[in-house]
């Protein structure tokens, strides 16, 4: 997952290859939820690992609650009904999905508890929730402002002989929550709930009336607008149950399937034609599949199978519509994005719940496509977006998240603009509230020119601190990084590994070699074929095979396109001595680090004393002054800067000084302006 600051996105020519999905979040913390409140174990496969999922996972745990946990398998020990622990302090981050149940199941059961969350969730209303559980005397006090979070709940004196009476206007999850809690006091007459207004957001309902059939409520439903618990409704654990992928997360790669694939790039040829989609299928439970419908319309081609879609792009440029949205209130927000590439002005309608989501989601979609260069109409329930006219007419933009992570997926799509534009992602970390690997999902998928991938070199003698550097700058960037120095190293240990001797009869053999070596750079963290080798390569006896190895021509040249082979999406950090001079010399930014050999010997000899070897300054000064002297003399790719490198001594210099200013020249070539 992406824990940077920002993430700047290069122009995305097209799209290609098969995206697994993770569970999804609606269906993950009702399960997890009703499992606790069963009785019986029940195990979940495939449960969405995030943030929301946590909270959820930790309230229950605090509540009494028995949790295994085993990758993405959750097997749930049930209360049957009793709450383990009666009194407990909550967080619950900005989960929506766990706050609104959670409320509703405790204030039935009674207890003391109390439940916080993120500022924005303190803004996120639950006065209707609260209201309806008021009618039939459980007890919940405001703890800030009246309709909002924080709460607090007591011991409750039910009377549950009249209906419940809820809005169903502003959002379903409140009808949710009391469909979830109230079959735990439904022991001896049936319980009506009585919807007062339009209940929006239909196809979540449906999620919820169909996870409670599987554990062994039914209800049953007039219209939309009433409906009743059966006495004697009991929870039962299913046993086992396997938790859908996200239908809302499918619509961000449904979307650029229908915008990037078959597209042609300059130097791509033509991209492969389709996208699959796994995990989830057409006839999904979740009310987001019906997205589906919406990119057909715009003009998508979607093929689908039990548990599989596959997209391609059809009509070009795409369609605009003019929809209502109510079916499919996250999902809709994705056709925002993709109204950036349709013919005409796109109208989503029946959209007011956006206003109460994570963020502001009317306002903030309309402020972040007028950035890109769109025209915007926004009212209470609507947005209306219309396209730049032409390419020229895109801008490069810094988009904002607001902490929502809707917000970072819907607008990573802008990156395939015609206009061949990067777009930078702010906070692009909040994805991990339903999808932690979002961006490392899409750019497995994306192409785009390897010209269009920057990269950032860092060169410079032995000592100087350019590992250090580069390591930071990489992960401060959200960059793929490339220690070059390490690797004749990494080659000379997998050829012991295979059996090779390093000497010329095995040249060609320990060249083939490297090819297939899955190597991963990560600060100071070395990784071989998945495991770490760091202390491995960094041995003197490891220094002295990788001489042995870096006079192999065809070594040399196998190693020059494994280097190469690092420039991926988003961007690459490559740090070595001939990064800017000879294996990329178009890179976005070259750096030459340098400070004084005393200032490197004497930061050598902490590294070493500090490891219990021996050694004099004398000695390192030396050492490295002569080391200086054979790399600025080599016949092969010299010792030297770039000529448009930018020079940093950093003798008198901290890591932190050095990397802001790396950073500052990095902004410097950027096209959006300073955050």
């Amino acid at each position: 997952m992406f824990s940077t600051a920002f993430l700047d996105i290069p122009p995305l020519i097209g799209v290609g290859g098969t995206v697994v999905l993770p569970g999804s979040k609606s269906i993950s913390n009702r399960v997890l939820l009703l499992s606790a409140l069963s009785a019986g174990s029940t195990t979940l496969h495939d449960l969405l690992d995030s943030d929301d999922t946590r909270v959820m996972l930790d309230a229950l745990r605090a509540l009494g609650c028995g949790v295994r946990q085993s990758g993405s398998t959750v097997v749930i020990d049930g209360l049957a009904g009793q709450l383990g622990h009666r009194q407990a302090a909550l967080f619950m981050g900005n989960a929506g999905t766990a706050i609104r149940p959670l409320t509703a199941a405790l204030a039935v059961l009674g207890g003391d508890f109390e439940l916080r969350g993120v500022p924005r969730m303190h803004e996120r209303p639950i006065g209707d929730l609260v209201d309806a559980l008021r009618q039939i005397g459980c007890h919940i006090d405001y703890l800030g402002q009246d309709g909002f979070p924080p709460l607090r709940i007591g011991q409750p004196r039910l009377t549950l002989e009249a209906p419940i009476r809820v809005r169903g206007d502003v959002s379903s999850q409140f009808l949710t929550a009391l469909l979830m809690a109230l079959p735990l006091v439904a022991a001896t007459h049936d319980i009506v709930i009585e919807v007062v207004g339009e209940l929006i957001s239909r196809p979540y309902i449906e999620i919820t009336l169909n996870l409670l059939a599987r554990f062994g409520v039914r209800v049953v439903r007039d219209g939309w607008q009433r409906f009743t618990i059966p006495a004697a409704s009991q929870f039962q654990s299913p046993g086992t149950l396997h938790v859908e992928a996200d239908a809302s997360s499918a619509s961000y790669f449904i979307a650029a399937g229908a915008i990037a694939t078959g597209a042609r790039g300059l130097d791509l040829g033509v991209c492969q034609n389709y996208l699959r989609i796994e995990g989830v299928g057409a006839d999904s439970i979740q009310g987001d599949i019906r997205f589906i419908q919406a990119a057909q319309m715009m003009g998508a081609q979607v093929q689908s199978g039990p548990n599989w879609l596959q997209v391609s792009r059809g009509s070009w440029p795409l369609k605009a519509i003019d929809l209502d949205c109510n079916h499919i209130p996250d999902a809709a927000m994705t056709l925002g994005l993709m109204a950036l590439y349709a013919q005409g002005s796109t109208t989503l309608r029946n959209i007011a719940s956006w206003r109460v989501k994570e963020t502001d989601r009317i306002a903030a979609m309309a402020c972040e496509l007028r950035k890109l260069g769109a025209t915007v109409e926004e009212g209470a329930d609507f947005i209306r977006v219309t396209p730049p006219a032409t390419a020229a007419d895109w801008r490069a933009a810094s988009i904002h998240t607001y902490d929502d992570h809707r917000m970072a997926m819907c607008f990573s799509l802008a990156a395939f603009n015609p206009a061949a534009l990067p777009v930078r992602i702010v906070d692009p970390k909040c994805v991990a509230k339903t999808f932690p690997d979002y961006f490392e999902a899409l750019f497995s998928l994306a192409q785009t020119s390897t010209s269009a991938i920057p990269v950032l070199c860092v060169d410079g003698p032995t000592a100087s601190g350019k590992g250090t550097l580069a390591g930071v700058l990489a992960k401060t960037l959200g960059y793929h990084l490339l220690d070059s120095g390490s690797l004749y190293r990494i080659t000379a240990l997998a050829a012991a590994q295979a059996g090779l001797a390093l000497e010329p009869a095995h040249e060609q053999a320990i060249a083939d070699l490297i090819p297939a070596l899955s190597i991963r750079f990560s600060q100071d963290q070395v990784f071989l074929n998945g495991l770490e080798v760091s202390e491995a390569i960094r041995t003197e006896e490891a220094g002295m095979k990788a001489s042995q190895v870096s006079v192999l021509p065809k070594v040399r040249q196998a190693l020059i396109a494994l280097q190469h082979s690092f420039r991926q999406l988003p961007g690459l950090v490559a740090d070595g001595r001939d990064m800017g001079t000879v294996i990329f010399p178009d890179a976005a930014l070259k750096v030459f680090l340098t400070a004084s050999a005393d200032k490197r010997a004497r930061r050598r000899y902490k590294q070493l004393i500090s490891k219990g070897i021996s050694a004099t300054l004398l000695a390192l000064r030396a050492d490295l002054e002569a080391r200086d002297a054979r790399d600025t003399s080599r016949s092969i790719a010299p010792l030297r800067p770039a000529q448009d490198a930018q020079l940093l001594d950093n003798s008198d210099l901290t890591v932190e000084e050095s990397v802001n200013l790396v950073l500052d020249w990095w902004q410097s070539k950027q096209l959006f302006s300073a955050i």
